[in-house]
């Protein structure tokens, strides 16, 4: 387990991790060593680092003190959901650490990320939506209208890969058929990051993503099913978005691996997908990649009569799916999102609540976060953030963040915690990002 301590706490036997400070203040070539010189001790104790990160299971401990810090818990298997505690049995509050790396501002990496993904979201729905509404009108596309999307994204991502999909996450108040096209194409790229796809195939993934339900525009409707939701439709109708679209990017002369992508994103890898009823075998990797990215979607954004999951619960609901998606493409995508994937909301061993907003590219599985809500109190928490990979042992995850665990008063709280939360990260989101009991996901 990786502590932080102070230099003066410093002793012989243990193994230095990680010196604080400018190397300018301490004469050590190496930052990671077993400390069994005296000389070297005195060295680190007169040094004027900051800090000192040790190493107890390659070396000697710090002595434990009331305000030390709390042992990490062991990393979970799985996000599953547990069996809601009762409030009343609601541990008492940890003592923190004096030194926790409490942040009353968004770090700099995920702040930048933020207003890259803002800048290419922005773009990417004009484009979008201009060539829906082309659609409608008979017209086909052609490649140089839609790429620069793609080109936007990606280059979010070279900034920050988990911006984009966390912006997606947090807004809501663009019409979902944009919102979901640019999701899933972020969702593929990404995917396709993971999975170290060549440059050529990395567009075709990110193009594919957004044209997956091109065909709900094409769609013969009647005035009155123009005002259903799609997935409301009667199945024979909905199901005709799939040939619908496939033809239509045909049709448009685009690659072939995106129109089959598009023809195959609900087939399943046991054959009982549709509209073909396809077995794994014979789909291609972008349909299969497709059926990951868009499913996940979906689950996590729900409709008007399911509200979204929590993330990490749609993600754990996929993986008990056996029979519907490649099983190792399905991990490439877990640790492509994250254990818990931006949005997740998480009850801390603190006793607080937070809603994740970035990823650790060391430890998915301790995320940074948005602390929103603090039981202990009652009262709403603002503007701080703990990234979970460097408060060395201070704080940690718990289980997921169930609101509805809390008091009728106090899940009003929280939640308009939450929404302001997500107003900062997502300011086009404004008040009217409204998330319900279970997710931070739900408009």
């Amino acid at each position: 387990m990786l502590k932080r301590i102070d230099p003066s706490d410093v002793t012989l036997g243990m193994f230095i991790h990680k010196l604080e400070g400018s190397w300018f203040r301490h004469p050590f070539w190496r930052a990671r060593f077993l400390l069994n010189d005296p000389d070297r001790l005195e060295q680190i104790r007169t040094s004027g680092l900051s800090g000192i990160v040790i190493d107890t299971e390659r070396g000697a401990d710090a002595p434990i003190f009331a305000a030390d810090a709390v042992p990490e818990p062991e990393t979970p298997a799985a996000p599953s959901a547990p069996s809601p505690t009762p409030l009343s049995r609601v541990p008492a509050p940890v003592a923190l650490h004096t030194r926790t790396r409490l942040m009353s501002t968004l770090p700099a990496a995920t702040s930048r990320g933020f207003g890259r993904a803002e800048s290419a979201a922005e773009k990417g729905m004009k484009i979008v939506s201009r060539v829906f509404l082309e659609m409608r009108l008979g017209k086909t596309i052609a490649p140089d209208q839609i790429i620069p999307v793609i080109d936007a994204i990606i280059d979010s991502m070279q900034s920050n890969p988990f911006a984009f999909n966390g912006l997606m996450r947090f807004r809501r108040d663009n019409e979902f058929a944009y919102r979901h096209a640019l999701a899933v194409s972020a969702l593929m790229i990404a995917l396709g990051r993971t999975l170290r796809l060549s440059k050529l195939d990395l567009h075709e993934a990110g193009l594919a993503g957004l044209l997956l339900d091109a065909g709900v525009c094409l769609l013969p409707l009647d005035d009155a099913q123009r005002e259903i939701e799609p997935h409301r439709l009667p199945t024979e109708i909905w199901q005709q978005h799939v040939p619908l679209g496939h033809a239509f990017v045909v049709r448009s002369k685009l690659s072939e691996n995106v129109a089959r992508a598009c023809l195959e994103h609900h087939e399943r890898m046991d054959g009982t997908g549709w509209p073909q009823a396809r077995p794994g075998s014979s789909l291609s990797q972008l349909g299969r990649m497709a059926a990951i990215c868009d499913a996940y979607d979906l689950l996590a954004t729900g409709t008007s009569e399911r509200p979204g999951l929590d993330p990490a619960e749609a993600l754990q609901q996929m993986k008990s799916d056996h029979g519907a998606y490649d099983r190792a493409l399905l991990a490439a995508f877990e640790a492509t999102i994250g254990i818990w994937p931006t949005g997740s909301l998480l009850e801390l061993r603190s006793g607080r609540l937070a809603v994740v907003i970035d990823q650790s590219s060391d430890r998915p599985d301790r995320p940074i976060v948005a602390i929103f809500f603090d039981m202990n109190t009652g009262q709403a928490v603002g503007k701080q953030f703990i990234d979970l990979a460097n408060c060395y042992g201070a704080d940690g995850i718990a289980g997921p963040g169930l609101l509805a665990r809390l008091p009728d008063a106090q899940q009003a709280i929280a939640s308009a915690s939450l929404a302001a939360t997500i107003a900062r990260l997502a300011p086009k989101s404004g008040a009217r990002a409204q998330p319900s009991h279970r997710t931070a996901l739900t408009g």
